[in-house]
C-alpha cells in the first residue's frame, strides 16, 4: 500500500477506561439528552441553539467561550436550549488545511492522532463536568464516534458526508439526535434519503464487528445552503425553501419531521455577520406559517470570542482559524434578543 503505518490508535474502550465520565456528569448528560429529544418530538417548544466555533482549535479559549454560554443559558433556559459546538474534526474540500483538534491537538505542531483522541475527549469532558454542557460534534469519521458517544448530545453529518453509506448506517445506531445536512449541490433528495436511511434498522460492519442498528427516530434535516455549478453560494433558508421542505416531509409521511437551519456556510455565503439577519427571517417565517413553525426546531450558529477569522500562523485568542465566526458581544445580544421574541 502507498502509505506508512505510524501507530495504532487505542480502542474507545481503553480511552474511556482512562478518562471515565463521573456518575454525576453522566446524569447531567442523560437529562440533557431527554430535553433535546423532546424538542425534536415537539414535547418541548423551546428553540434549540447549536452554537460555537467553526472548529475547536484551543482548549483554553473554547472553554472560555463555553463559560460565557453557561451564564447566558441560565438566563434564557425557559425559551432556548443551548448545545455548544465543539467540532474537533474538520472536513477539507481539497484535503488541505487545518483538520481539527483530532489531527492537531496543538495547531502549531505536526499531526498526532493518538494525542488528538485524548485531547478531544478531555475537551468534551471538561465542558460537561465544569459547565454542565454535553455538546455537539461533527461525525467526520464514523468509526471514531465511540470515543465521544458517552459525552455528546448532538451529532451532525456534514454536506460532504451525507451521501456516504457508513455515515448513514452509523447514524441509525446512535441514540441522540443526528442532523443530516443537505449536500453542497443542494439536492434535497440526498438529505431526505439520508434521514430515511438513518431512521431504519440495518446490519453492517462497524469497527471490525457485524452490528445491527435499531434506527434513529431523531435524525433530521440541516439546511446549510448550496453551491451552484459556477461556484456561487445559494441560500435555502427562505420561506419558500422551508415550505418546500415541509411538503417533502409530508409526502414521505415522516414522523417528528424536523429541521435545523445553519445560518452560515452557503446560507450566508460565509458572510458571518448575516447570521443574525438570517435567523430573524426564519423566525418570521415560523410566525407566518404553522407548518413551518412545526418543523423548524432551531439554528446552527458559528460563533466565537472574536469576530471573523485568522490564518493559522496569525495571533488571535478566540478567533477562528477556519470559517469566520460571529464574535461574543454580537452573539450574546443575538441570544437575548431571540429569547425576547419567543
Amino acid at each position: 500500500m502507498n502509505m506508512d503505518f505510524i501507530g495504532k490508535l487505542p480502542i474507545p474502550q481503553e480511552i474511556k477506561a482512562q478518562y471515565p465520565v463521573p456518575p454525576e456528569a453522566a446524569a447531567v448528560k442523560a437529562q440533557r439528552d431527554i430535553e433535546i429529544k423532546k424538542i425534536f418530538t415537539g414535547e418541548d417548544d423551546r428553540l434549540l441553539l447549536v452554537i460555537g466555533p467553526c472548529s475547536a482549535d484551543n482548549e483554553t479559549s473554547v472553554l472560555d467561550y463555553i463559560s460565557r454560554l453557561r451564564k447566558v443559558q441560565d438566563r434564557v433556559s425557559d425559551k432556548i436550549l443551548i448545545v455548544p459546538r465543539i467540532y474537533t474534526n474538520k472536513p477539507r474540500t481539497t484535503g488541505e488545511g487545518y483538520k481539527g483538534m483530532l489531527h492537531y491537538p496543538d495547531p502549531g505542531e505536526k499531526p498526532n492522532l493518538i494525542k488528538g483522541v485524548i485531547a478531544i475527549r478531555r475537551l468534551h469532558m471538561r465542558a460537561l463536568t465544569e459547565y454542565g454542557f454535553s455538546c455537539a460534534d461533527e461525525m467526520l469519521y464514523p468509526e471514531n464516534h465511540r470515543y465521544l458517544n458517552d459525552l455528546l448530545s448532538y451529532v451532525a453529518v456534514g454536506a460532504r458526508s451525507v451521501e456516504n453509506q457508513q455515515h448513514r448506517l452509523t447514524a441509525s445506531g446512535i441514540d441522540i439526535p443526528v442532523g443530516m445536512k443537505n449536500p453542497t449541490s443542494g439536492d434535497i433528495s440526498v438529505m431526505m434519503n439520508a434521514i430515511k436511511a438513518s431512521r431504519g434498522k440495518h446490519t453492517f460492519c462497524y469497527r471490525g464487528w457485524e452490528v445491527k442498528s435499531h434506527g434513529n427516530p431523531y435524525s433530521h434535516a440541516i439546511l446549510r445552503g448550496y453551491v451552484n455549478k459556477f461556484g456561487q453560494s445559494h441560500p435555502n433558508y427562505h420561506y419558500e425553501d422551508l415550505m418546500g421542505l415541509a411538503e417533502a416531509f409530508a409526502a414521505e409521511k415522516l414522523e417528528n419531521a424536523a429541521v435545523i437551519v445553519d445560518t452560515n456556510h452557503s446560507n450566508s455565503g460565509k458572510k458571518y455577520l448575516e447570521q443574525v439577519r438570517i435567523a430573524n427571517e426564519v423566525l418570521n417565517s415560523c410566525r407566518h406559517n404553522e407548518d413551518v413553525r412545526k418543523i423548524v426546531k432551531g439554528f446552527m450558529i458559528e460563533s466565537y470570542i472574536e469576530d471573523g477569522a485568522r490564518k493559522l500562523d496569525e495571533p488571535g485568542y478566540g478567533k477562528s482559524i477556519t470559517d469566520p465566526c460571529l464574535g461574543w458581544e454580537k452573539t450574546e445580544r443575538f441570544i437575548y434578543e431571540t429569547a425576547d421574541k419567543l
